[in-house]
């Protein structure tokens, strides 16, 4: 049984990416991601954080934007339009949840697509899903890198996505479907109302579980020789110092008996998540100076 490094696989990128801003540092060109935090979750603050030290690690520029949580949607929506106009930013990315009296379908749907780093633009969205991507979702996209790092090419199996977010299960799915490289998959995608999850489950090849439900899936739900990408991260109360752990959708003791490649949380698919982040600022870079690089 094989544990999948995320760790691992994300500093071997960061490194390949390095050469590829420094390519672009040499046409004159410097990544710069935007950063916008208008969030009532405490833990975002740190989120932002960690993507900057990421890009400021690899010399990609970062523009930090902060709005108080009680301004009106008004003033998000004025910092994205300055963001979006200004020729130096390359990547916008705002922190999500957004306060309740903002619709961030709103907001998502204000970030000029070719700055929309995050591919939750609804333009995006639709070259994703007609096969021709300019960006891939970060986490998504991630999982396809953590796969052909285990060398599992999905062409052919059966790949089971728990979970519907437009965030990871729905994007991951179509990228599972498709006519492509690191697709091919037979694809069926299970959520709240699926009946019967383990019946499901059980005919996966490969299993994406994606609910966002502490250790939902055990063992007992799996089949000999699947693989097992866990992207949730889920604090749970223990008696530790912090008073809790993070768990996955996964309950890794279990799984892991009955898997050939797990996946572990943390470790496994955040690393990539902050990793492919890096990637599509790069890619962005490189669209709009017209700078042509070959991302790896």
């Amino acid at each position: 049984m094989t544990v999948i490094d995320g760790e691992a696989v994300a500093a071997e990128l960061r490194s390949e990416l390095q050469s590829r801003v420094d390519e672009l540092a040499d046409a004159g060109e410097r990544p710069t991601l935007a950063t916008v935090l208008m969030s009532p979750d405490p833990a975002s603050e740190t989120y932002v954080e960690m993507k900057q030290q990421d890009c400021e690690e690899l010399g990609i520029v970062t523009r930090d934007v902060e709005l108080p949580t009680d301004a009106p949607g008004e003033e998000l929506f004025t910092a994205i339009d300055e963001l979006n106009a200004d020729p130096e930013v390359d990547g916008v990315l705002v922190q999500a949840p957004v306060p309740d009296h903002v619709d961030y379908r709103r907001v998502v749907e204000r970030i000029d697509p070719l700055k929309d780093v995050d591919a939750f633009h609804p333009e995006n969205v639709g070259r994703l899903v007609a096969g021709y991507p300019r960006y891939k979702p970060c986490t998504p996209h991630g999982i396809q890198r953590l796969l052909a790092a285990a060398e599992v090419d999905p062409a052919g199996k059966h790949a089971v996505v728990v979970g519907r977010s437009r965030i990871v299960g729905r994007p991951m799915a179509n990228l599972l479907v498709q006519k492509a490289a690191g697709g091919n998959a037979t694809t069926t995608v299970c959520h709240s109302r699926t009946e019967d999850l383990a019946s499901q489950t059980r005919q996966a090849d490969i299993l994406v579980a994606a609910a966002g439900v502490p250790e939902l899936i055990d063992g007992a739900m799996l089949s000999p020789g699947v693989v097992v990408i866990d992207v949730g991260i889920n604090r749970v109360e223990a008696d530790t110092e912090k008073g809790y752990e993070l768990v996955g959708d996964v309950e890794f003791e279990s799984a892991r008996e009955t898997a050939s490649a797990i996946t572990p949380v943390p470790g496994g698919v955040g690393p990539m998540t902050r990793a492919m982040l890096l990637y599509n600022t790069v890619k962005a870079t490189a669209l709009q100076a017209d700078v042509e690089i070959e991302l790896p």
